[in-house]
């Protein structure tokens, strides 16, 4: 319905531009002033024809403009032989012109079309590649141990917990895979978003203590209302401050800082840690790409599909030795589109 609605607005702006060449054109040469042409400017509804709707909106616009000409070809518009030819070849060239520029536009966008399908594949079969070396090592140890309890070799027990621990993890793919490749559905109500973080802290704070981090957070003494979707937005802020946590040496502290700014709310989550390096930083949004061993490569860009979907941004600031930096701004917007 939007492309329909912008078609139509570019469409009307196109005619309105050929009347409008067309209502001069016709004054300047009732005022007798024959030297003072407005052909040429034909020329560009035409090529915002092509632009926007290829060889057939060209050649759609060329007809309309030529159409809206003609009555120049008569009465006492055309007073010389010359005249005629001139306009004649007017309505010649445009009409190149017009075949040309739309077919140019047409052949751009197919052949962009085309490279477009080529990086789809591409990446499918790069998908395709790494989600089976992520299920392979865990595939193998199962039937590794299955083996083992099979020839009555080791501890039962051991061996279950080894074969357990490699299907959660391949489970933990397939379910990041999933969440991944379809359309975050967001349930939205008004929230206090300390009520969030607190919740989100209470969920990291065993990973914390377990690594010796202290998790500290530094929360507005005011409430912080927003529209938000509570579940996904946990799920993605455990997984950004689980990160820092991961990053952190003992001893080294996380601190989660909540603040309302003037026309969003600000999150940062920052550590002290070894820091990420150049490389890792400009692809840390991709999928899949992942320097932990474990991992899918798949937490953070999820966790930015969440905060995009909340009409959101996530940046991340981090230097080698210097710590890291996730800041988040959320709009104060009481209502998101679908």
């Amino acid at each position: 319905m939007e492309a329909i609605k912008k078609k139509t607005y570019f469409v009307m702006v196109i005619v309105t531009f050929i009347i409008l060449i067309t209502s001069l054109h016709h004054l300047i040469l009732q005022k007798q002033s024959p030297d003072v042409v407005l052909e040429e400017l034909y020329y560009i509804p035409i090529l915002l024809g092509a632009l926007f709707f290829g060889v057939k909106g060209a050649s759609m616009i060329y007809l309309f403009a030529s159409l809206s000409y003609l009555p120049f070809f008569f009465g006492g518009w055309a007073t010389t032989f010359l005249d005629l030819m001139d306009r004649l070849l007017h309505l010649l060239f445009t009409g190149v012109f017009a075949f040309l520029a739309g077919f140019l536009v047409d052949r751009e966008r197919k052949q962009q079309k085309e490279l477009d399908k080529e990086r789809y594949l591409a990446n499918i079969g790069q998908v395709a590649t790494t989600i089976v070396h992520d299920l392979k090592n865990p595939l193998i140890t199962i039937l590794g141990f299955a083996r083992r309890i099979r020839e009555g070799k080791g501890k039962t027990e051991s061996n279950a917990e080894a074969i357990t621990d490699s299907a959660q993890h391949m489970q933990r793919i397939v379910n990041d895979v999933l969440d991944f490749s379809k359309p975050i559905k967001l349930i939205l109500k008004e929230e206090d978003l300390r009520n969030v973080i607190k919740q989100v802290s209470d969920s990291c704070r065993t990973k914390a203590e377990q690594r010796g981090v202290p998790l500290f957070i530094d929360s507005s003494v005011h409430p912080l209302n927003i529209v938000i979707d509570s579940f996904n937005m946990q799920r993605a802020l455990i997984n950004l401050i689980n990160n820092a946590v991961e990053a952190s040496d003992k001893g080294q502290e996380v601190k989660v800082t909540t603040e309302a700014k003037k026309d969003y709310l600000y999150v940062s989550i920052k550590d002290h840690g070894s820091g990420i390096d150049k490389e890792t930083l400009e692809n840390i949004f991709t999928p899949f790409y992942t320097r932990k061993s474990g991992g899918t490569g798949l937490g953070l860009p999820i966790a930015k599909k969440i905060i995009e979907g909340h009409k959101g941004k996530i940046h991340i600031d981090s230097k080698k030795g210097a710590g890291t930096e996730v800041i988040i701004e959320l709009t104060y917007q009481k209502e998101i589109e679908k």
